[in-house]
């Protein structure tokens, strides 16, 4: 090998970060508005008087509007570029969030969601914009940024919720404005910012993806041998994390009598380790280990800390009060919303005053340790080793395939884990998680053992 292919060797080892920090920078900020609301938006719809079903169906109307727009998105960034997409999509966000944040009933918040997720394509046109500015030895880490932007979302997003709720006295709208105004910041960075990534002449060479229809496109995908278990595998994996990101604010408000500011305060431990797992880890691990090795063990991880979250004794917070949570929940509400909040107290069972300390809350944070770092391995892990296995034209629309995929099991998950939650009992959709993971870690380990490396 001459030097200057050595070089080129060397440099395709390392991960261009000047290249990518325009994407990372635009999504983080994206993710800001959206990591804002995440904590509330269970409670918030409980002060409406939702019960954990109705919230279920709530958390299932943005992912399945996503379902329906992502592929097709995903499929249009391939050929007419990726930043088109992002514009596209991030005005639909800041649409939905102002709707959000002007909601007086229960059916405002539900347009919000179908608003916002219709046209939301940020993360699978960000995926792929990332793609084109890795190599193959690189992918999983510039994947794994990606997450670490979800994370620094969740370490920044809920601290900036805290003092939006702490200056406006627990007002549940004043976090959805502010995460309209990180949503138009998106808009202007990708406007005048991001460099596209796709250059014309790359636009659909050779892809057949544009031939086919969506769900054609869907279904082509699944039929390949290797890339349709990956992905089957990454709806599966989802539809039980989307359970448990949908659930966990309304499981410590209903098990430990947390409220909002608290799990804004949850999220921010979570989005620590997120940040420390994709940002600094994911890239030395995937080199050493693999993608394939690091699925196994995020699937173990994750089953490990629903089990544990399942687990977790009822006991409420040292500084809970009844009386206090509840008045926080009707407050500034519509008077009909009010009073089916408030109809038989709640809608959404709390704690009772009288047995309070610290156990409950250790341990559910305990229990976040194994559960983020699994779910910080397993998306970029599966979706690095898909973009392995397709052509480079093929990638966006087979990202999109993965998100659309990942939004069908968000939309699922949501209406049978508030049944779950309201038939069996809070622990009853963790638990059933928990098991569940440990079911696809064998299937994993049997269906993509000691497949062949290829080229992208």
């Amino acid at each position: 090998m001459t030097d200057a292919q050595a070089a080129i060797a060397a440099a395709n080892e390392k991960l261009d970060f000047k290249r990518i920090l325009p994407i990372f920078v635009i999504i983080l900020v994206d993710l800001l508005g959206l990591t804002i609301i995440i904590p509330l938006m269970p409670i918030y719809a409980a002060s409406f008087g939702a019960d954990p079903l109705m919230i279920g169906l709530l958390g299932t109307a943005y992912p399945l509007m996503q379902f329906i727009g992502a592929p097709l998105l995903g499929g249009l960034s391939d050929r007419y570029g990726r930043k088109p997409v992002l514009i596209i999509s991030q005005i639909g966000t800041f649409i939905g969030f102002i709707v959000l944040g002007f909601a007086n009933a229960l059916w405002l918040i539900f347009l919000a969601r179908v608003i916002d997720g219709l046209s939301g394509a940020n993360i699978a046109a960000a995926q792929a914009a990332l793609t084109d500015s890795t190599t193959e030895k690189t992918r999983a880490q510039g994947l794994g940024l990606l997450g670490a932007a979800f994370g620094l979302g969740f370490i920044i997003g809920p601290i900036i919720a805290f003092i939006a709720l702490g200056i406006s006295k627990n007002d549940y709208h004043v976090p959805a404005y502010v995460a309209a105004g990180f949503s138009l910041i998106s808009i202007v960075l990708t406007t005048f910012w991001f460099k596209e990534t796709l250059p014309p002449e790359k636009r659909g060479k050779h892809s057949n993806e544009r031939k086919r229809g969506v769900w054609a496109n869907i279904g082509y995908a699944l039929r390949q041998p290797l890339v349709g278990i990956l992905l089957i595998l990454m709806f599966f994996q989802q539809l039980i994390f989307g359970g448990f990101e949908n659930l966990i604010s309304l499981f410590t408000l209903s098990r430990l009598g947390i409220n909002a500011s608290g799990n804004a305060v949850i999220f921010v431990f979570v989005g620590i380790v997120l940040v420390m797992v994709q940002g600094k880890y994911i890239g030395p691990w995937s080199r050493k280990y693999g993608e394939r090795k690091l699925i196994y063990a995020g699937l173990l991880l994750l089953s490990a800390g629903l089990t544990l979250t399942a687990l977790t004794p009822a006991q409420a917070v040292p500084w809970y009060s009844r009386a206090d949570l509840t008045t926080e929940l009707t407050q500034n509400k519509t008077p009909s919303a009010t009073e089916a909040a408030v109809g038989s107290e709640l809608a959404v069972e709390i704690p009772q005053d009288g047995n309070t300390g610290w156990l409950g809350l250790v341990w559910i944070m305990v229990a976040m340790v194994p559960a983020s770092i699994g779910g910080a391995i397993l998306s970029p892990s599966i979706n690095s080793l898909v973009t392995k296995r397709v052509g480079a034209n093929d990638v966006g629309g087979t990202l999109g395939v993965s998100a659309a995929l990942v939004s069908a099991a968000n939309a699922i998950t949501p209406i049978t884990g508030g049944a779950l939650f309201r038939l069996l009992g809070a622990s009853a959709p963790f638990l059933m998680g928990g098991v569940l993971l440990v079911v696809l870690w064998f299937m994993a380990r049997s269906r993509i053992t000691d497949v062949p490396r290829t080229a992208a």
